[in-house]
């Protein structure tokens, strides 16, 4: 049985699944995106993409992720669910599809490290949260073509101790300004219309954004809606704050060419090293 070239298989049982043929399937999906994206093929990364979002073995790896891997498992949205069994897994995979519609997040709030604040965390449903994670698998390949160098917080292969490399190597050289800043509330206030915008893929995937985006939230038995940012919890929500901030490099280096001196030296005398919505 060829597992994947079944789109709806509803027959195979969920510990008899060849998770590395899976990944290997996927991950060639991804990387035929990636290679399309770097040379700027956009027609083939959205067919590449609405290939990957119907394929059966991407789908059994987004619910895998957020049944069994994710440390969020256990952590209910608005429809109460939990965890689920194997039969309930593999009928997850058959109901994955973008219909353009979401259901809201639950809120909760979780304390921040070394203060006394609180973050307020969204919760999708576990359908949402799968299908985020379906269609992650889509869009990350894409932006990896695209995003800065310096560019380290949620991405794969990546990690703070490379973007602490990135600083060092920057200013070991000769002394250097350095500013070190964090954008307040930068998930709270991503604006929907300009992110969508930018990310600019096709109508049906474009719909599903919005609908996640517009969504709204439950919080003590209110629902809440929400006109800007995007839900700290979401599976997605970091790779489309990384898409947001996108360009922050190029657009400061663009304002170094307009200080006295030499254009190119200006430029090439800023660096900017950013960890999500944390930049130095």
């Amino acid at each position: 049985m060829n597992i994947s070239k079944t789109l709806n298989n509803q027959t195979v049982e969920w510990k008899d699944i060849n998770w590395r043929k899976l990944e290997r399937v996927t991950f060639k999906l991804q990387k035929r995106i990636f290679q399309a994206s770097e040379r700027g093929d956009v027609k083939a990364v959205r067919q590449l993409q609405k290939t990957l979002i119907r394929s059966w073995s991407a789908k059994c790896i987004a619910v895998r992720r957020v049944t069994q891997d994710n440390q969020g498992k256990n952590t209910a949205g608005v429809d109460g669910v939990k965890a689920l069994t194997p039969k309930q897994r593999i009928n997850l995979v058959g109901k994955l599809r973008l219909t353009g519609k979401a259901k809201p997040t639950r809120r909760v709030n979780i304390p921040k490290p070394g203060t006394t604040e609180t973050r307020p965390l969204g919760i999708p449903t576990i359908n949402d949260r799968a299908l985020q994670a379906l269609v992650k698998l889509a869009l990350e390949p894409e932006w990896e073509a695209k995003f800065e160098s310096n560019s380290y917080g949620f991405r794969p292969g990546r990690s703070c101790h490379d973007a602490m490399e990135a600083i060092y190597l920057s200013i070991k050289q000769k002394a250097k300004y350095v500013l070190d800043a964090d954008i307040a509330k930068c998930f709270d206030r991503i604006n929907h219309k300009a992110l969508i915008s930018k990310i600019s893929t096709y109508p049906t995937l474009n719909r599903q954004l919005k609908a996640w985006l517009k969504a709204g939230y439950c919080d003590q038995g209110s629902l809440f809606p929400t006109n800007d940012g995007t839900p700290q919890g979401g599976v997605i929500s970091p790779l489309l704050a990384n898409i947001a901030l996108h360009g922050m490099e190029n657009r400061i280096k663009q304002y170094a060419e307009t200080l006295k001196g030499r254009k190119r030296d200006n430029r090439d005398s800023i660096s900017l090293i950013r960890y999500a919505d944390d930049f130095v």
